[in-house]
């Protein structure tokens, strides 16, 4: 295998932290609109650690656009 194939698989393989992101996006939501469903009262409180972990869990996504973009970048 040479480098280009190999640089190939490498950005894929960054690219699947995008996966993970949806996944976990989703749960952070879902979780979110199941306590709020059970106690109206701590939307606010709820709320603001639902941003939390969207920030964390979309940072993850970042990182992976980022080594892909490296990659890239290290391959020409």
């Amino acid at each position: 295998m040479d480098a280009k194939a190999a640089a190939f698989i490498g950005m894929g393989l960054a690219a699947l932290g995008f996966a993970g992101a949806s996944i976990g996006i989703g749960m952070v939501f879902s979780t979110m609109i199941a306590a709020v469903a059970r106690q109206p009262e701590a939307e606010g409180k709820v709320a603001k650690y639902m941003w939390i972990g969207f920030a964390l869990v979309e940072a993850i996504a970042l990182y992976g656009l980022v080594i892909a973009f490296i990659i890239m970048g290290m391959r020409g």
